[in-house]
C-alpha cells in the first residue's frame, strides 16, 4: 500500500511539473517533447517522412533551429540554418567532428576511410588526395578515362535509345557510368557496369550501393542498441548488410594484394597506386580510402550530372548530415549545442525554407539562379551539396572532369 501511494505521488509531482513547466515556458515550435520520453514517440511516427518531418518542423522555428530531446535531457540541434551550418563547417570546424557515435554505425561498410576519420587521421588521407588530385599525371588519367567511357558507352547507349525511341532511366545510366570511371580512377579497373555485360564488377556494385543503402538506415533507428543487437545475432537487415559488405570488400581485398604483389613494378597512374607507395598502409586501410572514394565519386558525379542546381537544391543527394559537438558552443542564432550532443543540418530542409528562398521556395525554378542571365551559385551554405565541403575538397579533380566531358559530349551529340 505504502508503494503504491509513493508510485502515485510521484505520479502526480512529474505532470504537476510538466504542467507547471508548459505554462512558465513559451510555447516551443520546435520538436515536441514527452516526459521522459523525449521527441521519441514523435521521431517514431514520422520515422518514414523524416526529411519532411523536420522540414515542417524547423520551417516553424524562428530561426530554423531546434533542439531535440531523447529520454535524459536535450541531446542534440537539428537545423536548416544557413549561418549556423557555415558556423559547423567551417568557422568553428574544428569542434564538430564526426563524433564516435557516427564513426561506429558506419565503420564495418566504410572502416576508417576519410568519410569516417577524425581528426589526424582525416588530415592525413585528406592531404594526400588532395595533393594527389593536383598533379597532373592524374589529372590526365582521369581525363582520359572519362574520355573513353563517354566516347565508347555512354553516347552509343543515348544514341541507341535515341533511334529506338526506348525510354532510359537516366539516373541509373549515369550511376553506373560514374561507377565505372571511379573504378578506374581508384583501381585502374574497369567493372564494365555501363556496359551491361559486367559479372564480379555488376555484383560490386549491387552490393555497394545495398552496403550504402543498409549502413545508412542505422542512423533511423530511435534506439542503437536494436541494430546493434541484430548485428549480433546476425538477423534481419543487419544478415543482409554483412553479406553485402563482404562482397564489397573481397572485390576491393582482391586488387589490393594484386597491387601490392606487383608493388615494385607498379607504374599505374590510379590513386590507389598513390597509396599503395607507402609501406605504413595496412591493406585493411588502403581498402578503406578505396571505398571511400568510391562513395564520393559515385555519388557526386551522378547527381551533378543528372541536376543542375535547382535540382539539388530540392533533391540533395546528401539530404542529411550529423557532427559531434567537441565543446559547449553558442551557434550564431544564439542556440545553445553542449559538450557531447549532436549536431545536424539538412540540406533537405536548407532548399525548401520559404526565409531563405522565397515564398516559391517549393516550385522548381532554374531561373532563380540567374541574374542579369548570368549564372550565379550564390551562398554556398545555401546548398551545401554545391559548395566545396571541407571533405569533399579532395574530390575537386574527378568530379570537376566528368561534369566537363559530359557537358561537352564530344562527336556532336547533343543531351537534350
Amino acid at each position: 500500500m505504502e508503494l503504491f501511494s509513493l508510485q502515485f505521488l510521484l505520479f502526480i509531482f512529474l505532470l504537476s511539473l510538466y504542467f507547471y513547466s508548459s505554462k512558465t515556458k513559451p510555447i516551443s515550435t520546435g520538436f515536441k517533447a514527452y516526459p521522459l520520453l523525449g521527441s521519441i514517440p514523435e521521431f517514431l511516427k514520422n520515422r518514414h517522412r523524416f526529411l519532411d518531418w523536420t522540414t515542417d518542423v524547423l520551417s516553424r522555428c524562428p530561426t530554423n533551429t531546434s533542439t531535440i530531446r531523447r529520454p535524459g535531457g536535450i541531446h542534440g540541434v537539428i537545423t536548416a540554418n544557413p549561418l549556423n551550418v557555415e558556423h559547423m563547417l567551417k568557422t568553428n570546424f574544428e569542434n564538430y567532428p564526426k563524433g564516435p557515435q557516427f564513426i561506429s554505425i558506419l565503420e564495418d561498410f566504410l572502416g576508417r576511410g576519410i568519410f569516417n576519420s577524425d581528426a589526424d587521421l582525416w588530415k592525413v588521407q585528406r592531404k594526400t588526395a588532395s595533393y594527389e588530385f593536383n598533379t597532373k599525371s592524374l589529372r590526365n588519367f582521369v581525363f582520359e578515362s572519362v574520355t573513353v567511357e563517354t566516347q565508347t558507352r555512354l553516347v552509343p547507349i543515348l544514341k541507341k535509345a535515341a533511334e529506338t525511341g526506348r525510354v532510359l532511366d537516366v539516373q541509373d545510366i549515369l550511376e553506373r557510368f560514374a561507377f565505372d570511371n571511379v573504378c578506374k580512377l581508384a583501381f585502374n579497373v574497369d567493372p564494365a557496369c555501363l556496359g551491361g555485360d559486367a559479372t564480379a564488377g555488376g555484383d560490386f556494385m549491387r552490393a555497394f550501393e545495398d552496403a550504402a543503402t543498409l549502413s545508412s538506415g542505422r542512423f533511423m533507428y530511435a534506439f542503437q542498441s536494436i541494430w546493434k543487437m541484430e548485428k549480433f545475432f546476425n538477423m534481419r537487415k543487419e544478415k543482409r548488410l554483412k553479406k553485402s559488405i563482404a562482397i564489397v570488400h573481397e572485390f576491393a581485398e582482391k586488387i589490393i594484394q594484386s597491387r601490392l604483389e606487383q608493388k615494385a613494378e607498379n607504374k599505374d597512374q590510379d590513386l590507389l597506386s598513390r597509396f599503395v607507395g607507402n609501406d605504413d598502409n595496412s591493406p585493411e586501410f588502403l581498402r578503406d580510402i578505396v571505398i571511400s572514394f568510391i562513395l564520393a565519386g559515385r555519388d557526386t558525379t551522378s547527381s551533378a550530372l543528372t541536376c543542375i542546381s535547382e535540382t539539388m537544391r530540392l533533391y540533395p543527394p546528401v539530404p542529411v548530415d550529423t557532427k559531434y559537438c567537441l565543446n559547449d558552443d553558442v551557434l550564431p542564432d544564439g542556440t545553445f549545442v553542449g559538450k557531447g550532443w549532436f549536431m545536424t543540418y539538412i540540406p533537405y530542409s536548407m532548399g525548401r525554407i520559404e526565409s531563405i528562398w522565397g515564398k516559391d521556395c517549393l516550385q522548381f525554378k532554374p531561373e532563380r539562379w540567374l541574374e542579369n542571365g548570368v549564372y550565379r551559385q550564390g551562398k554556398p551554405v545555401s546548398v551545401p551539396d554545391i559548395s566545396c565541403w571541407a571533405e569533399n575538397v579532395s574530390g575537386q579533380g574527378h568530379g570537376l572532369y566528368s561534369d566537363e566531358v559530359d557537358c561537352s559530349i564530344g562527336d556532336g551529340a547533343v543531351l537534350r
